[in-house]
């Protein structure tokens, strides 16, 4: 990772930080880049320091106290790589309402940690966000996540319309959709298997439920509703019908990034 150089405009505000807090010290081995866009727990845990000491104060606790940014979210104006991220914090933003910070390479890497994280200092590891462009290749190509995911109108029903998911899904969410989909499954969208009194079964996604009918789009992604009173069998799977994908953590990371563009269509 490349030195960063603080700005002369940022000098006094980090020297008062010193002052104020004391300096603050990571040991190397708290936090490393792996080089293959993930994080450790112990550059998660690294980076809650260094945002209580730099960052709470304009963010607040939980990183929505300014307008249009969300960090535990990871909701913001123009970030969507780690490197972005980098840039911002080195660089400043916002005709310098947000100065520039000048962070050791392990304060860096722990404060992209931690808001990666969603803020969570107990998180285990997480993934950084990668190239956009790389995501969108491997979403339609060897991740095989078109194959049943719609995207802005093009693609099959039978997984969720990811069409606006960067605007409702953080990048850990995103990340444990990705690679740990038993555990990240909505109620909603599990499977269902439904066997009628005329002896038909029918496989599906469940879209809605109340207490007289359910709504499913089936495997032939066909809108079905069904009335629970002509039902035999009602049964919702506990596992989804996908499995954790095999793509390395780099790749998880390029996908990530491409999924945090789809805000629906403007």
């Amino acid at each position: 990772m490349k030195l960063l150089f603080l700005k002369p405009r940022s000098r006094l505000s980090i020297l008062l930080s010193i002052i104020v807090t004391g300096p603050l010290v990571i040991q190397p081995s708290m936090a490393q880049d792996t080089g293959d866009h993930t994080y450790s727990s112990e550059a998660i845990l690294a980076g809650l320091g260094v945002y209580n000491r730099q960052c709470a104060l304009c963010h607040g606790p939980n990183g929505s106290s300014i307008d249009g940014i969300n960090l535990s979210q990871g909701v913001f104006r123009t970030v969507v790589t780690d490197d972005d991220l980098r840039a911002v914090i080195a660089d400043g933003s916002a005709a310098g309402r947000m100065p520039s910070f000048l962070l050791s390479t392990d304060e860096m890497i722990g404060i992209v940690a931690y808001i990666r994280a969603g803020f969570d200092p107990e998180g285990i590891g997480a993934s950084g966000i990668g190239d956009p462009a790389r995501g969108k290749l491997l979403f339609e190509g060897k991740g095989e996540c078109a194959d049943c995911h719609r995207v802005n109108g093009v693609g099959p029903r039978t997984a969720p319309d990811l069409s606006n998911i960067g605007a409702i899904r953080s990048p850990t969410s995103l990340q444990r959709n990705i690679v740990d989909p038993a555990t990240a499954l909505l109620p909603i969208n599990r499977p269902v298997r439904l066997v009628t009194r005329n002896e038909e079964t029918i496989l599906g996604r469940r879209l809605n439920e109340d207490s007289y009918s359910v709504q499913i789009i089936d495997s032939n992604e066909k809108l079905r509703s069904v009335r629970k009173s002509d039902l035999v069998t009602y049964e919702i799977g506990d596992a989804p019908s996908k499995q954790p994908t095999t793509l390395a953590s780099d790749e998880v990371a390029d996908v990530v990034a491409y999924l945090l563009t789809l805000r629906g269509l403007q």
